[in-house]
């Protein structure tokens, strides 16, 4: 193979049989008896997800706007982009991401960009995130945001962080969640040629 050939293609490997273990409100967890090569036979287990979008909002300074968040799995109080589940059948994905923006964070953006396509653990679960690169941003009027925040939501600290200092903030270990790390670095690697090069908002998912 050559260095063309580095490029993610979709496949499918035989499956046997598949069997659902247990389902919840979002996600599910099934085993796949799956033909491998050699003509051998093994369980492969996996959370079934929806999939997510997530949100890179830079201002006008270059900074990127962040917010904290608690993950009960982690255990932790993480530093996140707005983000949320694609919990809206036929909704563009753009569309998905603006709501989140302006849900969680209380922005919208003139101008957005398919920044970067991430499976987030395909060891471990099909989930896939889109993350979005949105520019011209500005606040929403508290009037006009009817979003009611509860649960892990309510207390949802926000701050506007340069770009150079949240990819320093990454390299050190300071960040953690998976989005916020590949979109951060993303666009800070988009960033010198001016986003030129980056796919339009509505680009398809390979």
């Amino acid at each position: 193979m050559t260095v063309e050939d580095v490029r993610d293609v979709p496949a499918s490997w035989e499956v046997l049989e598949s069997t659902e273990r247990f389902r919840a409100r979002v996600i599910a967890v099934r085993t796949d008896k799956v033909r491998m090569p050699g003509d051998e036979v093994a369980d492969r287990d996996y959370v079934v997800h929806p999939g997510s979008v997530a949100v890179v909002a830079l201002d006008e300074h270059g900074r990127v706007l962040l917010l904290r968040q608690y993950r009960h799995p982690a255990r932790r109080l993480l530093w996140e982009l707005p983000a949320g589940i694609r919990d809206v059948r036929g909704e563009p994905l753009v569309d998905c991401a603006a709501r989140e923006l302006a849900e969680e964070a209380g922005y919208r953006a003139k101008t957005w960009h398919t920044l970067i396509d991430v499976y987030t653990t395909p060891g471990a679960s099909d989930e896939r995130i889109r993350v979005f690169l949105a520019r011209d941003v500005e606040a929403i009027p508290d009037e006009e945001n009817g979003f009611v925040r509860r649960h892990e939501e309510v207390d949802m600290p926000v701050v506007w962080v340069p770009l150079a200092d949240a990819v320093g903030r990454v390299l050190s270990g300071m960040i953690h969640n998976a989005p916020a790390v590949a979109g951060i670095l993303a666009a800070y690697a988009a960033s010198p040629d001016g986003f030129t090069t980056l796919r339009p908002a509505d680009a398809e998912e390979a």
